[in-house]
């Protein structure tokens, strides 16, 4: 007989076998939209009006602490420092 595994939650409760036995009967008896799941896009959401490129671009190290404290100051990422700083400078939305 096999051994059965315990399972636990995000938060480290143990599941008890009625509950992962409920679980997996209300994800057998649930309807998918199977076409609808194959169209789903896996990875990140589009920026813009397709794929992002990735530019290498070489930063002296004053800049990039510059940039890495304005990002930190906004809560927010270098890129998106980056990128707002560009859209500003070419004036495009």
């Amino acid at each position: 007989m096999t051994e059965s595994k315990t399972h636990r939650t995000r938060s480290g409760r143990t599941l008890t076998d009625e509950e992962v036995d409920a679980l997996s009967t209300e994800v057998a008896e649930t309807d998918y939209d199977i076409e609808d799941l194959k169209t789903r896009r896996r990875g990140r959401p589009s920026m813009g009006s397709g794929p992002a490129d990735v530019v290498p671009v070489r930063i002296d190290p004053e800049l990039r602490a510059a940039i890495e404290a304005r990002a930190e100051a906004d809560h927010t990422t270098t890129s998106e420092i980056i990128r707002e700083a560009i859209r500003r400078f070419l004036d495009v939305a």
